[in-house]
């Protein structure tokens, strides 16, 4: 059993790592897409598997509803969703809570790019 401290330790660092070097070759100031995109690069050039805008059927009493498309699933573990944000509210938390629920999958990382140093969150299931 793990803990929040622990789950995908490992990969939410490389990450987070990644998120900071995109951070700090762009600098704050661009659209969630342009942070979005250098994530992708970079965390390929680390070795991860990314799947961008992957889509997700959300059913009741097995009837489509729904369609789910998180940013990133890296890895096919951890959901990753670049932000330009002010700060985190309840919306994208609540988000990240409904897309770890349709994809079965218990940690998503909330990177907002809007300041000079990164923040993020993690959001366990």
């Amino acid at each position: 059993m793990t803990t929040d401290g622990l789950l995908h330790r490992e990969l939410s660092e490389s990450i987070i790592g990644a998120a900071m070097k995109v951070l700090n070759s762009l600098r704050p100031g661009l659209n969630e897409k342009a942070y979005e995109n250098a994530l992708v690069i970079e965390l390929r050039k680390r070795g991860h598997e990314i799947e961008q805008q992957k889509r997700y059927e959300v059913r009741y009493e097995g009837e489509l509803v729904d369609t789910l498309i998180p940013d990133l699933v890296v890895d096919e573990a951890v959901i990753v969703d670049p932000k330009v944000l002010e700060q985190f509210n309840d919306t994208p938390t609540a988000q990240m809570i409904s897309y770890l629920t349709v994809t079965s999958l218990r940690l998503a990382l909330l990177m907002n790019f809007k300041f000079a140093d990164l923040r993020w969150k993690r959001i366990v299931r």
